[in-house]
């Protein structure tokens, strides 16, 4: 399917107003063929009645449907091992012994744009290896969000395919992966410590309600933003992150020219960010 240059503008146009992400014309290809999966399934045949479609309602069902189909979410389990090192043997003991001395012992995490669930799942292995130590007694929150409903549904199961798995360490996997007709399992005290929901990053009304979190991570979503769709979310993340804590994007991304209130700090094979 072909569309036309002004039923682009107009359908791409819409989509930025919804969630932010912009599809530049070099995308064309891309939304054509997203477009044409959907409109087939609705048997709607003109892209202008498609589009007057997905304007009745700005939570209708069919929106939701091609936010599915245009959002990327290619992910596994222990993706970015420098990241999640310093993480771990850095900064996590530094945010807890903050939260010791504020008697404050409880830890919030988010992973906004989570996918599958394969990181917040990640963050949540990491955290019970330490329950019996410097976790002892303390309540662990993570979030899992994304604006794409199959994938919040996929990760609410916590059964992954071998692709997803297969960087997760031996003690890691022997300890919280069951393996079942082809299929590996996440142990349920794996899942009972993330919560996910839909959610919309460029949503104004909905974000102000992502409050306190010690660390955010959102890897590999600005890339889809324009200029100021990204200083909007931004500054969502910068609203919602606790002062002493940290937030982390894609190794591939950066802040800057997005943020002037965030501060790029380094570490061993990556690198963050702090009020």
């Amino acid at each position: 399917m072909v569309i036309s240059d002004h039923d682009f503008g107009q359908i791409r146009d819409f989509i930025y107003t919804i969630c932010g992400m912009y599809f530049h014309t070099s995308k064309k290809y891309f939304l054509e063929s997203r477009l044409a999966r959907r409109m087939e399934a609705t048997g709607i045949t003109a892209c202008h009645d498609y589009f007057l479609l997905l304007k009745s309602s700005r939570d209708s069902k069919e929106l939701n449907l091609l936010m599915d189909e245009i959002t990327t979410n290619e992910t596994y389990f222990f993706r970015n091992p420098s990241q999640l090192s310093v993480f771990e043997t850095m900064l996590l003991p530094e945010v807890l012994e903050l939260k010791n001395k504020m008697g404050f012992r409880k830890l919030r995490i988010w992973s906004a744009a989570s996918s599958s669930g394969e990181e917040a799942y990640t963050l949540a292995m990491i955290l019970l290896e330490k329950r019996a130590t410097v976790l002892k007694d303390w309540i662990i929150e993570i979030d899992g969000t994304d604006i794409n409903e199959t994938v919040i549904a996929q990760a609410k199961k916590g059964i992954y395919n071998a692709y997803s798995v297969r960087n997760i360490p031996d003690a890691y996997r022997h300890k919280y992966i069951r393996e079942a007709n082809g299929a590996f399992i996440l142990s349920p005290e794996v899942k009972k410590l993330v919560t996910f929901n839909k959610l919309n990053l460029y949503e104004d009304a909905k974000m102000v309600f992502m409050k306190s979190f010690d660390f955010i991570f959102c890897a590999n979503v600005l890339i889809y933003f324009d200029a100021a769709s990204k200083s909007k979310v931004v500054q969502h993340f910068y609203n919602n992150l606790q002062p002493y804590g940290y937030f982390f994007v894609g190794q591939s991304e950066s802040l800057h020219g997005v943020n002037d209130k965030f501060r790029t700090v380094h570490f061993p094979g990556c690198f963050g960010y702090i009020k």
